[in-house]
């Protein structure tokens, strides 16, 4: 037997209906430190320090967006070729 039931409200009645809780005020905070950060930064290492104390995941977040725009800068988004497949060699050189 399938059930489907429509709900049609805000995200904020949905939140609600949920019972989760309302973090605006955090985000707010979060967003306002994160500007105030991002004013003060003046040198590139600032901003590294910037993305690695505020990105998500820390250190690994930072790597991620690191690899991403590195392969965005070369006008590649694929991944590199895959050790284990049968032309991987033929690739790497």
């Amino acid at each position: 037997m399938k059930l489907h039931v429509e709900i049609d409200c805000t995200p904020e009645e949905a939140r609600r209906l949920m019972g989760l809780p309302d973090l605006a005020a955090a985000n707010d905070l979060y967003a306002g430190m994160l500007a105030e950060a991002a004013r003060n930064s003046k040198t590139p290492d600032q901003w590294r320090d910037l993305a690695q104390h505020f990105a998500p995941a820390g250190n690994l977040g930072l790597k991620m967006v690191q690899a991403f725009m590195e392969n965005a800068a070369r006008g590649s988004g694929s991944k590199p070729a895959d050790a284990s497949s049968p032309d991987a060699g033929d690739r790497a050189r």
